[in-house]
């Protein structure tokens, strides 16, 4: 599939991290936390009656909570509560050891395959956690364990629902292929790259082409990796490459 590139001189142009540009990262914050907070409204408008019905759905088959909670990383490094429908059955052997792809339901199957399970990601646009494009929020525990300069400067923007990362690949990619899209983001943020993300972010989600429903066994097991080494990517390899959308 071919992608839009966009050169290296545009990625400098456009970087949001310039410190010789403070006024224009400052309106582009603003402009893009606009763009969010009606963005995310339209869209829970429109999928109101279908948010209802994976609610109502949740519920029958699973029982409650029908919302995933779980804490993550946020801009600056904060923390928030990150909110999806909950795709798995409680612990099914009561040890606290079950894996990921035992657990999950049917209907979370589903959710996981069509990416509806993270429409309450637009509950945390809303309030302010999280952006309609941008890196994909991670866990503390794979932070800490790759928390080297490159990779903190992911949090210098708002994590998003979608991103460079989800419409090259997403799951199926090795952690640092996402984290160097992430920082590439970072480098290139701009209303247009979002736009270009967002057209995206559907043919992306039609597709399945690495939901978290096709690569539950391999994600775990890249979990498990992440858990013991730390991810460091040669600054010269990160000028090389150009981003790809």
């Amino acid at each position: 599939m071919t992608g839009l590139h966009l050169p290296l001189s545009h990625r400098r142009a456009s970087t949001t991290a310039s410190p010789s540009r403070p006024g224009a990262r400052l309106r582009s914050l603003r402009g893009k936390r606009a763009a969010d907070l009606v963005g995310a409204a339209l869209l829970l408008a429109i999928v109101a009656p279908l948010f209802a019905l994976i609610a109502g759905v949740v519920l029958v088959t699973q029982g409650r909570p029908v919302f995933f909670r779980q804490r993550r990383i946020g801009l600056g490094g904060a923390h928030f509560t990150m909110l999806k429908f909950r795709s798995m059955r409680h612990d099914v052997d009561g040890a606290g050891i079950a894996s990921d792809h035992m657990r999950v339901t049917k209907v979370g199957q589903f959710l996981r395959a069509t990416s509806l399970d993270e429409l309450p990601n637009l509950v945390n646009v809303l309030r302010g956690d999280m952006s309609i494009i941008g890196p994909r929020p991670q866990l503390e525990g794979l932070i800490r364990n790759h928390s080297d300069d490159r990779h903190l400067r992911r949090h210098d923007v708002r994590p998003g629902i979608s991103g460079l990362a989800q419409v090259n690949g997403r799951n199926d990619l090795d952690f640092r292929s996402r984290f160097e899209f992430d920082v590439e983001y970072v480098d290139a943020c701009s209303m247009r790259l979002d736009a270009a993300i967002l057209v995206r972010t559907l043919p992306a989600v039609l597709s399945r082409r690495g939901s978290s429903a096709c690569t539950a066994a391999p994600a775990a097991a890249s979990r498990r990796a992440a858990s013991t080494a730390s991810v460091a990517v040669p600054e010269a390899e990160h000028r090389r490459r150009p981003v790809v959308i």
